[in-house]
């Protein structure tokens, strides 16, 4: 008498990324706000090719006009495109929001770390100076270093860079001392993996997706700092434009000529709200607790 015996096929496993990722899928305001960065990030990349005009091409007869065919947005009151303006700002702000935000990711994310799993007075000594650098007035330091140096578009990037890495380092530092005593951490331990080769190799991977959705919102956060310090005249400098900037001068002129505001605010508006939604949509995503068991 002879016996068979069924096997059921193995089910394929999936991996945290990939459960993510799926999540992420299913979320419209996330997929939105993605779909519209990546749109702004190809348009900003295309912009000399995109742009009607030359960004400082001046037609002082023609002064401030509201939108026409020939100006789809107006122009200024120097005669110059209006939608030009705020491509070429669209750059520039992106550019700030993005390279100053990974300076600030450099710096969180390796200051965390190796507080976090160092631990002991190591740890106590390099958080009591994150407390300390959190009581200053970042403001002033950054618009005393603009004064000092110079209004320079380099010097932007690593001044707001240098004062948005604290929340990261506090952030990196809590999953780092969540994860020091996991079973993986000791079994390169024991196999006697360098402290540094343990760091990067499995330690800061597994903390990127606190990482990245703080990254997202970070971003945001940065854009409105270079918006602010150009309403204060301590951002990019005229011919060249940022959307800070261009609002400012909106504000100036917003009684006479209200699409000089609406028209820099709207953009500056709609990539926040992309930013905040995706931000939102990769917390979720990413939330462990949502995961397949």
């Amino acid at each position: 008498m002879s016996t068979t015996t069924s096997t059921l096929p193995a089910e394929k496993g999936t991996s945290l990324w990939q459960d993510a990722w799926v999540r992420l899928g299913k979320n419209r305001l996330a997929l939105f706000g993605l779909g519209v960065l990546s749109l702004l990030v190809v348009v900003s990349l295309l912009t000399p090719w995109l742009a009607p005009y030359p960004y400082d091409l001046q037609n002082l007869e023609l002064g401030a006009t509201p939108p026409s065919w020939d100006h789809w947005l107006g122009t200024d009151t120097f005669g110059r495109d209006l939608l030009t303006r705020i491509l070429y700002g669209g750059r520039v702000s992106l550019a700030v929001g993005f390279v100053a935000t990974g300076v600030a990711l450099l710096i969180g994310v390796l200051y965390g770390a190796i507080a976090g799993y160092a631990g002991g007075r190591i740890d106590a000594a390099m958080m009591r100076f994150v407390d300390i650098l959190y009581a200053l007035p970042f403001m002033i330091f950054i618009i005393l270093l603009m004064v000092i140096f110079g209004k320079n578009i380099l010097l932007l990037f690593l001044a707001i860079g240098a004062v948005e890495w604290l929340t990261m380092a506090r952030i990196v530092r809590g999953q780092v001392q969540n994860l020091r005593h996991q079973e993986f951490v000791e079994a390169a331990t024991a196999i006697g993996l360098s402290r540094w080769a343990i760091l990067h190799r499995h330690i800061i991977p597994n903390t990127l997706g606190p990482v990245i959705v703080y990254t997202t919102l970070t971003i945001p956060n940065v854009m409105l700092l270079e918006a602010f310090l150009s309403f204060l005249g301590l951002g990019i400098q005229p011919p060249e434009s940022s959307w800070g900037l261009l609002i400012n001068y909106g504000v100036e002129t917003m009684e006479e000529y209200p699409w000089l505001l609406i028209f820099p605010g709207l953009a500056l508006s709609i990539t926040l709200f992309a930013l905040n939604f995706l931000g939102d949509g990769l917390r979720d995503a990413l939330d462990p607790k949502a995961s397949k068991d």
